[in-house]
């Protein structure tokens, strides 16, 4: 683990503003394309104006349908990216992500359930996926506790993934051919879903609560040196670590239950941030939240173009990426730690 002591290899703010603008451009370009293009020059006026009748269409996808899908693409991948760079320096591990205690197989085992059991339908789909999400984060905590520092959770996330993948592979078996559709899409994750109420529910909920996780940057800090250094410090460990923990499920739960998997977000951008940042939570916290938004919002983009009009889901996008990036990470041999 890298300690803090080696403050950031370049100026924050600078890095920060370049993330944020180009967190815009990514956001302009990721609304004007798709399978009907929008001109940029037209843009403002769609936004803005009274459009003539020959541009209601344009107009309607612009608001209807490309914008709440960029703001929620930022805010998904800015709180998958996050909670990643909380996990990697709560458990002190650089694998960390928020599936390592269960959170996201938990959503799945709910979401599996769900079109299995039921009518399917994607608020109950939702549903049983955030209920999955709590469950398999109370029965970390609950198990975890019992042993001192992060193993126990550790072990604990274990078996709930261990456990969920197997009930999933029954629910697989035990699908129709429309179910195992329904199984793959969502999978493999997708934000085709969004709409504007999707963004004002879980959106100010979101930001409310990556607030919270980057004002704990000073304890995140602390834990980069140790569990004994950071208690010698005044944290109070064993409420640090069920604070982040629940507030992780609270962020990812309600995200994970309406995008469906996915991955490598959470893996990839703390630690490309951390080689141009460095260690430091004060600034890794807001830039991952910048970054993540930024390549969640591309590869979103990406989803649409590609084989436009058709789309794929955007899991594929996040894995295709972040995978051969991570291994070229690993192959340079360079340093992964947290």
């Amino acid at each position: 683990m890298a300690t803090v002591s080696g403050s950031h290899k370049y100026a924050p703010q600078p890095v920060l503003i370049g993330l944020l603008c180009c967190l815009v451009l990514a956001g302009l370009v990721s609304g004007a394309s798709g399978a009907l293009q929008i001109p940029w020059s037209r843009m403002p006026y769609l936004l803005w104006g009274d459009v003539a009748p020959d541009d209601a269409l344009m107009q309607n996808v612009l608001l209807q349908i490309r914008l709440p899908r960029v703001l929620f693409s930022a805010v998904t991948g800015a709180a998958l990216a996050a909670t990643g760079v909380t996990m990697q320096a709560l458990f002190r591990n650089p694998l960390a992500e928020p599936g390592l205690v269960g959170i996201s197989s938990g959503a799945a085992l709910g979401a599996v359930c769900a079109i299995v059991m039921t009518a399917g339908g994607f608020f109950l789909v939702a549903a049983f996926a955030f209920a999955g999400s709590l469950l398999a984060t109370f029965l970390a905590y609950s198990v975890g506790r019992r042993f001192p520092g992060v193993a126990g959770l550790l072990l604990a996330g274990i078996a709930i993934n261990t456990v969920a993948g197997s009930a999933i592979g029954i629910f697989t078996f035990l699908a129709n051919d429309t179910e195992l559709r329904d199984l793959a899409f969502w999978t493999m994750g997708s934000l085709a879903g969004a709409n504007w109420n999707m963004v004002m529910w879980l959106g100010p909920w979101t930001v409310l609560l990556l607030f919270g996780v980057c004002s704990q940057w000073r304890v995140l800090n602390a834990l980069l040196l140790g569990e004994r250094e950071a208690a010698h410090l005044g944290f109070e460990l064993v409420a640090v670590r069920r604070r982040l923990i629940v507030v992780t499920a609270l962020i990812i739960g309600p995200l994970v239950a309406v995008t469906g998997g996915i991955g490598f977000i959470g893996l990839v951008v703390p630690h490309l941030v951390r080689m141009i940042l460095g260690a430091h939570h004060r600034y890794l916290l807001p830039a991952s939240v910048l970054a993540g938004a930024l390549m969640l919002t591309l590869a979103d983009c990406l989803s649409r173009v590609l084989i436009s009009p058709a789309e794929l889901p955007i899991g594929l996008i996040t894995s295709l990426v972040g995978g051969p990036f991570f291994f070229w990470l690993l192959s340079r041999g360079r340093s992964v730690s947290a």
